[in-house]
Formats: structure tokens, sequence, C-alpha cells
């Protein structure tokens, strides 16, 4: 048995919501000592480079999160033209959805239907369409971006587990992103209907969005928003955040023309991914019966 399949079993019998809560709690600390050795530490051990933050004084964040959560300087990262990454992260996966198909890693394979939710009528857009995954690492800038000018059509909480998101797990995990407690964002776009989905993982102690605000940790069954308000963001701007890090799934219901990019490869938020054929877009629907809000 390799180290990498050990590491992945022995994360099933974890507490795992409750180990996240508990560091949760700890990366709020504001006691000063404790939380500027922790943030110097984290520094030291995964090289962050602060001089691309707004704040570059780690002893100026009020907490190990908001740390974490830093913003970047204006020009830090510039916005490519096309699809752009929504994060600094690796991208792990991408190309082509069929059938509903999608890929997590070699030799495992995971549906679009599960992963938005079990909801064949919020599915039945991507199914023949392209995805991105993109897997943010501790030492990664943790805000969301958007890749695509959208205009937020339905937002669905999908409670799960919360295995880590690393390779390792990804490679002996079945259906990993759809099993993990995630958050489900739907766009209308120019190109068609996106859903982004931000995956939770191992002391990932929340996930928030810019229109909500903090929507993780929830609990119990799929809680589903659909929105009559407009809420548009524009590319690049900022979607959501993760508190310690995670993925995320962009789902589209095209085919995008991905530039040659290798499996594996560091990207930047803003840099860009690809771009779609010009063809006739669609629009997103869903399903009718779903509530409302705003």
């Amino acid at each position: 048995m390799t180290l990498d399949k050990l590491f992945a079993l022995i994360q099933y019998p974890l507490p795992h919501h409750l180990i996240s809560r508990l560091v949760g709690q700890f990366a709020e600390c504001r006691i000063p000592w404790l939380k500027n050795l922790l943030i110097k530490a984290f520094i030291r051990h995964f090289n962050v480079d602060m001089q691309q933050a707004q704040e570059p004084d780690p002893t100026a964040y009020t907490c190990f999160n908001d740390f974490f959560t830093r913003k970047l300087k204006a020009d830090a990262r510039p916005i490519g033209d096309g699809l752009v990454s929504p994060a600094d992260g690796t991208l792990s996966q991408y190309g082509r959805t069929y059938h509903g198909t999608l890929i997590q890693a070699k030799g495992q394979a995971y549906s679009i239907t599960s992963l938005l939710g079990g909801d064949m009528y919020r599915a039945a857009p991507f199914r023949q369409g392209s995805f991105a995954t993109i897997y943010l690492s501790p030492r990664d800038y943790h805000r969301v971006h958007m890749p695509l000018t959208g205009t937020l059509k339905e937002m669905v909480y999908i409670p799960g587990r919360i295995f880590s998101v690393n390779q390792a797990t990804a490679n002996h995990v079945p259906a990993l992103f759809a099993r993990n407690e995630r958050l489900v964002c739907i766009f209308d776009t120019e190109h068609g209907p996106m859903a982004m989905v931000l995956v939770g993982a191992m002391i990932v102690a929340a996930i928030e969005t810019v229109w909500a605000g903090q929507i993780t940790p929830l609990s119990g069954e799929i809680q589903r928003i659909r929105f009559d308000t407009t809420v548009t963001l524009e590319k690049g701007a900022e979607m959501g955040r993760f508190k310690l890090g995670s993925t995320v799934v962009l789902c589209f219901s095209r085919e995008v023309d991905f530039d040659d990019i290798s499996m594996d490869s560091m990207v930047s938020m803003g840099e860009r991914l690809g771009e779609f054929p010009a063809t006739q877009r669609i629009r997103y629907q869903g399903d009718d019966t779903a509530s409302s809000a705003g």
C-alpha cells in the first residue's frame, strides 16, 4: 500500500467537521503573540510572498483568517483575455464533459449531477460542456474571482464530508468533490450557463460569498436559493473566499478551447485558460420549482 493511499484511507473514520470547526476557532484567535506566531510560522513554512499583499506586515492582521484571506495589491493579478482562472492554484484537470461525466484524477471520474447536488435539471445544461478544476494549496491566494462576467441565478449549499482535497486524496477517494461539503453558484454569462463549485475540505472553516457573507459551515439538507434580484459580477471581480484552502470546479454548458496547459500546472488568478468558440449561447433555466430570494 502506498503512503498516498494510506493517507486517503485514514481520513474515512476521522471526525471531519469537528476537526475543521476546532481549527476554525483557533484561526480566529486574536491574542496578539499567538496569532503573530502562527502567521509568521506559516509564512516561513510555505514561503508566502507578502510583497504582493495589500498589507505586507504580518503583524497587522487581527487573526490568522484575516491574513489567510488577505487582499493583494491592485496590480498583482492582471486579468487576461478569454476565460481566466478564478484563483491561484494547480490546474489539476480540465477538458470536455461527456455524458455528464467529469475527470477527478487518473482512473477517477464522477458525475456532474452528483457534483451539483443530485438535481438533473440543474445539471442538464452542463452534461455535454467543459470543466476545469483548480486546487488551492495552503500557500496560495485564497480569494476566488469571476472567470467571466456573470449574473447569479441560483446558489445551493450541499452538505457532505470534508476530506482533504490534495492530489493524494483525489487519486484514491472516489467522487471526492461530490462527497465533500460544497457551495454551488450558477451564473448566466454571455457564453451560456456557468457553475462555480467551491468545495470544502479538511480544516476549511468556512466559505464566503461577496453577496451573502459566510455560507458554510451549515449542516443537514441541501439548501437552495434562487435570485430574482440582480447580482452581476464583472470578470475578475471577487466572488468569494475560502478560510483555509480548497478547490474550485468550473463547469460550462459549451465547449471551451483550452490553451495548451499541462495538467498539474500552477496558474494565477486572472491567467488565461482558453476561449469559447463563436457559437450561439443558451440561458440557464434550472428547476422552476426552486424557491426564490430577494
